[in-house]
């Protein structure tokens, strides 16, 4: 066997449809567009989202509204009921303590404290932000705030 004598399987390779190239080969004179009409004409087809004409889905839905506000700090969030669980009383509650705790994920966001649910430990939290609410319980418990940078 030699370069030249190798081939293609059969029926492996197709012509592509030339239309418009005579009558003779099957998609002559009207090319595969019929006779006259919107779709017979250059840039004749509809866009895919026209819908014959009834109010487009695009104008029927409401617009987005407000403001979006690209410089906001997102935080991890732990409410005291959570510390409440994981905790003893006494104890340092750091961002670290609460990845290893599995309150927070990771260390990526500022972490904040909210105040849903009771404490009943003393417990020193030391976090980003606090809520008004979680301030007060957890000062209530005997316990301390630190606000971290």
């Amino acid at each position: 066997m030699k370069l030249h004598d190798l081939q293609p399987a059969p029926g492996s390779k197709k012509n592509r449809k030339r239309v418009g190239r005579g009558t003779g080969s099957g998609h002559g004179t009207y090319a595969g567009r019929g006779r006259k009409g919107q779709k017979a004409r250059a840039g004749g087809a509809k866009p895919p989202y026209f819908e014959g004409g009834q109010l487009p889905l695009v104008r029927r839905l409401p617009h987005k509204r407000g403001f979006v506000n690209i410089f906001r700090t997102e935080y991890a969030t732990v409410n005291l009921e959570r510390l409440n669980v994981l905790f003893e009383a006494g104890t340092e509650v750091t961002p670290e303590a609460l990845v290893a705790a599995g309150a927070v994920k990771g260390l990526s966001k500022p972490i904040k404290i909210l105040g849903r649910g009771e404490l009943d430990k003393a417990l020193m939290v030391h976090a980003h932000r606090f809520t008004a609410g979680a301030r007060v319980k957890i000062e209530a418990a005997g316990g301390s705030i630190k606000e971290l940078e």
